[in-house]
């Protein structure tokens, strides 16, 4: 099954010395959207039709998910956040918010640093992020971290068993499973089983050390747009506000309740509405 959504047109945008596959849709002024593990731009489909009322919304297969290409190297979030820089300059935005889950999360904040003329507002939604004084202490409690971080060994493990361990992962992080669709989790594992698609994602956690150097840095400036920080109540939520002002002077958000980590499956409408609330009141 290819994840098609009516409305939005879909498109690879060279950057950076790579193919980033890209989805667009409304208009308005610009909201980049950047996924998590082990989710593709499929994350936000029941995001992106509430925000494409007000906004020209752009969502992205980060570099080595989904359809776009899978580098050797390159993992590195600053990295990545080059790639989603470019393809918004590449789609003729110049000046756009950036709203990233999980991994996409980790991009946003750098991209938020280090293109500070360009990103007007910034999103973080459910992640400890590297750089935050709980970093170590806090990853330290996710098993899935010190996995992925192996060398060759979950993608040996993972191989032709795609839909078992991404259906039982998310599953273990759902709160309301009345939301939890099986035709989305069919959808991540088969875009998982491209090839080099499982490699690509656990490179997105053996950078973390390099993540958390560089993130350290970014705090010694502090971001000065605004940001909104959001998270299930049952997950990072109570965590998000505090660990953004470690970064940023201006932060808001909270959390969503009766949900976990996967907060756009969960709860895309409490997700939109304050996507919308945040960039219309700032």
């Amino acid at each position: 099954m290819i994840a098609t959504l009516k409305g939005f047109t879909q498109q690879l945008v060279p950057v950076n010395g790579i193919k980033i596959n890209a989805v667009t849709g409304g208009s308005g002024p610009p909201i980049l959207l950047l996924h998590g593990w082990p989710e593709t731009w499929w994350e936000w489909h029941n995001v992106m039709p509430l925000l494409a009322e007000h906004f020209s919304v752009v969502a992205i297969d980060l570099r080595g998910a989904g359809f776009s290409d899978c580098p050797l190297d390159g993992y590195d979030k600053a990295t990545m956040a080059r790639d989603a820089h470019e393809v918004m300059i590449a789609l003729g935005h110049e000046r756009y918010a950036v709203c990233g889950h999980d991994i996409g999360g980790m991009v946003a904040l750098p991209q938020a640093a280090i293109y500070r003329k360009a990103v007007t507002h910034l999103a973080v939604l459910d992640v400890p992020l590297p750089g935050w004084t709980e970093w170590e202490a806090t990853t330290a409690r996710l098993w899935h971290f010190s996995f992925h971080m192996n060398r060759d060994l979950p993608e040996r493990l993972i191989h032709g068993r795609e839909c078992d361990y991404v259906s039982a992962f998310m599953a273990e992080r759902f709160y309301d499973h009345s939301t939890f669709n099986p035709a989305d989790i069919e959808i991540y594992a088969k875009a998982m089983a491209r090839p080099g698609r499982t490699r690509g994602g656990m490179e997105w956690y053996r950078t973390l050390a390099t993540d958390h150097a560089a993130a350290l840095e970014y705090k010694k400036n502090p971001l000065e747009i605004p940001v909104l920080g959001l998270g299930g109540d049952q997950r990072f939520g109570a965590q998000m506000v505090p660990m953004l002002k470690e970064f940023a002077s201006h932060v808001t958000g909270g959390s969503i309740a009766r949900c976990s980590h996967y907060v756009a499956d969960e709860r895309p409408n409490e997700v939109a509405a304050a996507l919308v609330d945040f960039l219309k009141a700032n």
